[in-house]
């Protein structure tokens, strides 16, 4: 794995913009501009390299799934995460339920192409960073090197997963965003929608906040009065357990399917790092990982149970030091994690994001950072395959693989 530096596209701004990456250069509440979508660099990784990760992002996926079956046999763990009375019920019930659909997620690795990467955290529950990775990269690839290739069929497998849901008889699904949410989870859904409707879907918006409680015939409704059968929320789902509406959801009345379905909480808190590592302690793609206490690690990372984009994670120890102010995250349950060094290329730290959907590893997007702590300030720098561009055989062959959940 490489980084090389590269002239950015004469138009670039226009062009990643038109395909929805509306804060591509500024994603500040104070006004500051900063760049975000940055193709004056991009990363170059093997054939090899690529499949190593494809590798080790399933088998962390089924180890994770492990772990959240361990997790909602435990009461203390609940206790932790501050979740509502009869939350842990309504975990076990929506993870052994069959017909609960998981479309996406991703894991974060840090990894500089030797070794073992290491498993930072699994953002399994509203993980933003799709639309760079799933579209602007590959267009800049198309553009900038049309020969080569890149680890990229999340758009394919997306449509594919709807295209299963719909299979299963379902025709309408909601799209669900929190109103004061930012432009991000809003471009998140809306091209997730638009994946949806390529697969035949017919889609509903709305905002959390517009959702509505049918008290008569006790189900949740669009502001339209309709009844919302399935719905992707952009919206955290401890959120939704702590909203005025969280008892019915809690309860399992309403007959709504939400996508993600409530189980993936407990993949995309990090309560599941110390979960996994006392499962499966040693694994080389794990970090040890601790509630309450570092123990004996000297070099640690504290995060909150809940946190996105850096919030209130710090860096303890000799030799290094770094923290993120706790904005949104104040009070909640610290994680410890060992300290793992993120690669350095010219004062550049990447973080490796692995997509899932459903189910398989489907991509890589990678943003990088100024800082040891990846944080609102980071960019994200396309990637490419030193390998010829895959043949459309090829790329049918791997989407008729079986996916999981």
């Amino acid at each position: 794995m490489r980084r090389m530096t590269s002239e950015p596209r004469e138009d670039w701004l226009a062009k990643v913009e038109a395909e929805g990456l509306t804060y591509a250069v500024d994603r500040t509440e104070t006004g500051q501009s900063l760049p975000y979508w940055d193709e004056s660099a991009y990363y170059v990784l093997s054939t090899d390299e690529i499949d190593h990760l494809e590798r080790v992002t399933n088998e962390l996926h089924t180890m994770a799934l492990q772990a959240a079956a361990r997790m909602v046999d435990d009461p203390r763990l609940i206790e932790r995460l501050a979740l509502p009375p009869g939350s842990r019920a309504l975990l076990a019930r929506s993870l052994r339920d069959p017909d609960e659909v998981s479309v996406y997620g991703r894991f974060d690795l840090a990894w500089d192409g030797t070794g073992d990467p290491k498993l930072l955290e699994y953002n399994a529950d509203t993980p933003a960073g799709l639309v760079e990775a799933a579209v602007c990269q590959w267009t800049w690839l198309e553009e900038t090197h049309p020969d080569l290739d890149q680890w990229n069929m999340v758009h394919e497998h997306l449509v594919k997963r709807w295209t299963e849901l719909r299979a299963s008889g379902v025709e309408v699904v909601h799209f669900a965003v929190g109103q004061q949410e930012p432009t991000e989870d809003w471009v998140t859904v809306a091209y997730l929608r638009d994946t949806a409707q390529e697969a035949g879907l017919e889609t509903r918006g709305t905002t959390i906040e517009e959702i509505g409680w049918h008290h008569r015939h006790e189900v949740f409704v669009d502001s339209q009065d309709l009844a919302m059968t399935h719905c992707f929320a952009m919206y955290p789902t401890e959120w939704m357990l702590d909203s005025p509406f969280g008892e019915h959801l809690i309860d399992g009345r309403g007959g709504t399917r939400w996508i993600e379905p409530p189980w993936k909480l407990l993949l995309g808190s990090k309560a599941l790092l110390p979960v996994m590592w006392e499962m499966f302690a040693g694994h080389p793609n794990l970090l040890p990982s601790y509630f309450d206490a570092p123990y004996a690690m000297r070099r640690y990372v504290t995060k909150p149970a809940f946190g996105w984009e850096g919030d209130g994670v710090a860096i303890h120890g000799a030799g290094v030091s770094e923290a993120v102010e706790a904005t949104h995250t104040a009070g909640q349950e610290l994680i410890y994690q060992q300290y793992t060094e993120l690669p350095d290329l010219d004062g550049n730290h990447p973080v490796l994001g692995t997509w899932v959907v459903g189910g398989r590893p489907a991509g890589l997007g990678v943003r990088e950072s100024r800082e040891l702590i990846t944080n609102t300030r980071a960019r994200f720098v396309p990637h490419l395959m030193d390998a010829p561009r895959s043949t459309s055989d090829q790329v049918e062959a791997w989407l008729a693989e079986t996916p999981h959940r």
